[in-house]
């Protein structure tokens, strides 16, 4: 079909459906079952395992596949993007990622500790294919939508993947719960092991089917490009990089707004990428039930109230500044990272919930959309925006080792949940510096 103009409320909504289809997997694989699921192999067994010639504890284990994967993902998202702009054909490559994630969610379903490494390698190509295509995703943004709408509909984005998500996972803890109403046969255990295997499969599917419909509707990339992939166009990637790398040193706006989001980003998403295997390892739940159950209400409770959030940090940028609001947003993370230390009974991991999901949507869509207002004007998005996810993925490697180095050194994630407000104070130090300009400030 015809590309729909920028602006175009069709075009706008089938971009922010693609949250929808996505956030599947930062839900069922990355913060709630594949958590329990992977908790529960150890459950007859000590909390470490020999992989790659080391001992090393599970959650720790975890934590250095999770830093490996960023960062690929951070050396080949500038590639990519540079190549995806010079031959205007973005679309592809979301694609391409697109599949390879949820064709790896799909392969979840033989993780066990006897075949670990296959196991670990879906896990590793899932988070490849799911931050790969973000890169893609978040760069057309600027293409689509006006300054005045980017915070809305990024906030919209982020809205319906938490709805979306929610609604799959429902469906996925019935089926863990009452397996049996399911025709899941097995004693209680082992069938609520093969319905969370289920439910990766299910993942899969979902991500493939409804990112159909943004795909029909955003376009293919930048008009009046068509050039053919040759060798040259991977030396092209490269100057790309190169070119923006010379705006941003001139641009001291964005220099230091990238700063302050690279810290930040170590510790939101490093926070978000443990909280579960926190809440499984040291709250003190009655039983494996109730240890199970409690887990995946928290984080639907994150989800939910992360949908406020987002909405409210939206309205609150308007008011105050997209800077001042992230700059209050960071210094509440440092709160709840230091009272994390502190929780360790089911109520009060409730309430920290809660807390992390008004937070969580907030400084997330607020980010992209700060960030995106503060480009120059180009047709070059995807290079630009490769920059934001290469901030991002190699905070989230530095912030994954840190926490894992501290994790299995002390045997305990309190201590690496604590650590993360230091880069929280450092993101306020930074956004203070960030020089004032028109609505942002």
């Amino acid at each position: 079909m015809a590309d729909l103009p920028k602006g175009n409320k069709k075009l706008l909504n089938a971009w922010a459906f693609y949250d929808w289809a996505n956030s599947v997997y930062t839900l069922t694989i990355v913060s709630a079952v594949f958590p329990i699921f992977y908790e529960a192999l150890f459950s007859d067994r000590s909390h470490y395992i020999t992989v790659f010639g080391f001992s090393l504890k599970n959650s720790a284990l975890i934590s250095f596949v999770t830093a490996a994967a960023f960062l690929l993902v951070a050396f080949l998202s500038p590639l990519l993007s540079g190549i995806a702009d010079y031959v205007g054909n973005k679309k592809a490559f979301m694609k391409f990622f697109c599949y390879l994630g949820a064709l790896s969610c799909m392969g979840l379903y033989w993780f066990d500790l006897d075949n670990i490494y296959v196991g670990l390698v879906f896990y590793f190509f899932g988070l490849i294919g799911y931050w790969g295509s973000l890169v893609f995703y978040n760069s057309y943004l600027p293409d689509i939508a006006f300054v005045e709408q980017q915070d809305k509909i990024s906030a919209k984005g982020y809205s319906m993947g938490y709805i979306g998500s929610v609604i799959l996972l429902v469906i996925n803890l019935a089926m863990i719960m009452k397996p049996k109403l399911f025709n899941i046969t097995g004693t209680d255990g082992e069938a609520a092991m093969k319905a969370m295997r289920y439910s990766f499969v299910m993942v899969g599917v979902w991500w493939i089917l409804f990112s159909q419909y943004s795909y029909y509707f955003l376009p293919k990339g930048n008009k009046n490009k068509n050039q053919k992939v040759t060798h040259h166009v991977i030396f092209n990637g490269f100057k790309e990089l190169k070119k923006v790398w010379s705006i941003l040193k001139a641009n001291l706006v964005l220099k230091c707004y990238l700063g302050s989001f690279f810290v930040s980003s170590m510790a939101v998403q490093t926070a978000m990428l443990v909280a579960t295997y926190f809440g499984a390892q040291e709250i003190a739940w009655s039983s494996k039930e109730e240890s199970t159950i409690g887990l995946i209400i928290c984080i639907l409770l994150i989800q939910l109230v992360a949908i406020i959030g987002a909405l409210v940090t939206s309205k609150a940028s308007e008011k105050f500044g997209n800077i001042p609001t992230l700059i209050f947003i960071n210094g509440f993370w440092v709160l709840i990272c230091v009272g994390a230390f502190f929780i360790s009974q089911p109520l009060e991991f409730y309430v920290m919930a809660t807390v992390v999901g008004f937070v969580m949507g907030g400084i997330q869509s607020l980010s992209r959309s700060t960030y995106s207002k503060l480009l120059p004007e180009t047709e070059d998005t995807a290079s630009f925006f490769s920059f934001y996810d290469v901030a991002e993925k190699i905070g989230i490697v530095i912030g994954m080792l840190v926490y894992g180095i501290i994790d299995q050194t002390t045997g305990s994630p309190r201590f690496g949940i604590a650590s993360l407000a230091v880069f929280f104070v450092i993101a306020v130090v930074l956004l203070n510096r960030v020089p004032k300009k028109g609505v942002l400030n």
